[in-house]
């Protein structure tokens, strides 16, 4: 699923509303994630993940980091992540259904906070973008 002029433009417009919050929403995503699939904390045993902790807000910043260098890169995805699906992969070794439950975890919590800007396009573009996110870091494993 490629992404059109119209998802890039979608894309680029909601990152740049979303502004220097998106720590914020990617923090709660990540809550969201840990709450509602208790299996995806166990790459995390080792830290504090009780919503608003200091630990899971750096991770959701690292998350957010990660999105914005994509929304940066929309042409090359697969280079531009290609360190972090090594790390994910051969030294974290992440479930590749944990990328997709966060995916929608950030879809539901942008919806949340967007809600009159969450059109079934945007939707629609935001779905088809971290589908190939999760494609780019899951490209190592076999």
């Amino acid at each position: 699923m490629a992404l059109s002029a119209a998802d890039r433009e979608a894309l680029c417009a909601l990152w740049r509303k979303l502004g220097n919050n998106v720590g914020i929403y990617a923090t709660e995503a990540l809550e969201r994630t840990f709450l509602a699939f208790p299996s995806t904390r166990t790459y995390f045993l080792h830290l504090d993940l009780r919503p608003g902790s200091a630990q899971v807000k750096a991770h959701g910043q690292k998350v957010a980091k990660a999105l914005t260098l994509a929304v940066d890169h929309l042409d090359d995805l697969p280079g531009a992540l290609s360190a972090l699906s090594d790390l994910h992969t051969h030294r974290l070794q992440v479930d590749p259904v944990n990328f997709k439950l966060l995916g929608h975890c950030l879809l539901v919590t942008l919806a949340r906070y967007y809600p009159g800007d969450f059109s079934p396009s945007l939707q629609a573009s935001l779905d088809k973008f971290l589908s190939q996110v999760t494609l780019a870091l899951t490209s190592n494993y076999h």
